[in-house]
């Protein structure tokens, strides 16, 4: 098992190094110009995923299927991830960071575009939809779409599961002594009251959530960088600079290259807003409305609020705080600095870090589910959610190393047929967004 471990973790880290980054950030400057720069459509974009579309087809709103989306997505990531990219990165990490997020904009709109157009209708009469689809119905490689089903199937078990619920329980124990088989059998019996009524349960959760756990966690940063609002500038300086100049030792911050503030900020960025892994469209497809396009710009708007208002936020708190530079890293470097609020400063970290997890789990439910029926059919959906919910209590009880950096690995493997898929159906993007955003009505 050791041997296998270490191969796995050798696989891992070759995987999310320059290949897997060059890949898809290179997908995401290509779609960028490729499709005339949609980033310049997010606010017409925000407006629309407030909107309804009556009478189209679909299982949830559209605003429904995006707080789904950012539930899966937004998570350990925007808070710990940052912190990790700081720290190995130096404070240029945040700029990569950020302008992965923006240039990932296009690629989420591409991902959500395709669900819609090659969605299907089950004979339960629910939507199913994803790169599995997209590769089946658009390009004809359906071995290639049970390939996405399977690497989508294993990640959802390992780090929108099994992970997560680790992270809650280890979070539990240490801010306020709970045991974690207690905390297993809270979140398992809470993950099934929600994950069992299926998406519209899970749209319907995570719609409250998902506001108030974003809203609650950005109003705790800004709150910290009003407060030392005189060295802001500064921090903005240290950070663009940094960006191309690589940062030199400070205290015990070890330095870092040009390099390593890239490849740490684009990783991080990549790994936070998920575009291109291609988890955020399964549950695009199964948003009401009018016409693709109107679904992909919903879509977009998930990597902007994630990665360009949340992730950006987190960066400017770490680097501000200057606790970057005394050693501490990952989870203690955001505790130290969420520990500038006076009294509720640990309470609303914690609160958030609980929230944006279980979030996770709930989203990661769904696309898991999918591809468990895209491969087995609709019988496989209720044992896939029970074993989901067992699986979370075993969560929450165990040590997971070996789970995540297995999940880790097949949630990267997801990504190549995804990207693949993105780029050989570019000219249906094209022909899709002139119909109806450059030339038509949408």
């Amino acid at each position: 098992m050791q041997v296998i471990a270490d191969v796995v973790a050798a696989l891992d880290s070759f995987l999310w190094g320059l290949p897997l980054i060059l890949l898809l950030f290179g997908t995401h400057l290509f779609l960028t110009i490729r499709l005339r720069f949609p980033q310049r459509h997010i606010f017409k974009a925000i407006k629309l995923s407030f909107s309804r579309d009556a009478g189209a087809e679909g299982d949830v709103s559209q605003f429904g299927a995006l707080t789904t989306a950012l539930a899966a997505t937004i998570g350990t990531g925007n808070i710990v991830g940052v912190a990790t990219a700081v720290t190995l990165g130096g404070p240029g990490a945040v700029l990569w960071l950020w302008l992965t997020g923006v240039f990932g904009i296009s690629t989420k709109y591409a991902e959500g575009l395709l669900a819609v157009k090659y969605r299907i209708k089950t004979p339960s009469g629910d939507m199913a939809g994803g790169p599995m689809y997209v590769l089946e119905r658009g390009l004809g490689w359906r071995w290639m779409g049970i390939l996405f089903a399977a690497f989508t199937a294993v990640a959802a078990f390992g780090i929108g599961c099994m992970v997560q619920a680790n992270s809650i329980s280890a979070l539990a124990l240490s801010a306020f002594q709970i045991p974690g088989w207690v905390t297993g059998l809270l979140l398992t019996i809470l993950t099934a009251v929600v994950i069992l009524g299926g998406i519209k349960s899970i749209a319907r959760v995570c719609g409250v959530l998902v506001p108030f756990m974003a809203l609650t966690y950005i109003l705790g940063c800004l709150y910290i960088l009003v407060l030392h609002y005189q060295t802001l500038p500064a921090t903005i300086a240290l950070i663009v600079r940094s960006a191309f100049n690589g940062h030199a030792a400070v205290g015990g911050f070890t330095g870092a290259t040009l390099m390593a503030a890239l490849r740490f900020g684009v990783a991080r960025g990549l790994f936070s807003n998920e575009s291109g892994l291609g988890s955020a469209p399964i549950v695009a497809a199964a948003a009401q409305t009018r016409n693709p396009v109107r679904q992909a710009l919903v879509s977009s708007t998930g990597t902007f609020w994630d990665t360009v208002v949340v992730c950006l936020m987190t960066g400017l708190v770490l680097v501000n705080s200057g606790d970057w530079t005394g050693g501490a890293n990952g989870a203690e470097l955001t505790k130290s600095a969420f520990s500038h609020i006076p009294v509720i400063g640990p309470a609303v970290l914690t609160i958030g870090l609980l929230t944006f997890v279980f979030s996770t789990i709930l989203g990661w439910s769904y696309y898991g589910e999918k591809a468990m029926e895209y491969l087995a059919g609709e019988r496989a959906v209720l044992p896939y959610r029970i074993l989901w919910c067992i699986a979370v209590y075993f969560g929450s009880v165990f040590s997971l190393q070996f789970v995540w950096n297995f999940a880790d690995l097949a949630n990267g493997l997801m990504a190549i047929p995804n990207l693949i898929a993105l780029l050989a159906l570019s000219g249906v993007l094209v022909r899709e967004t002139r119909t109806y955003l450059w030339d038509g009505e949408l």
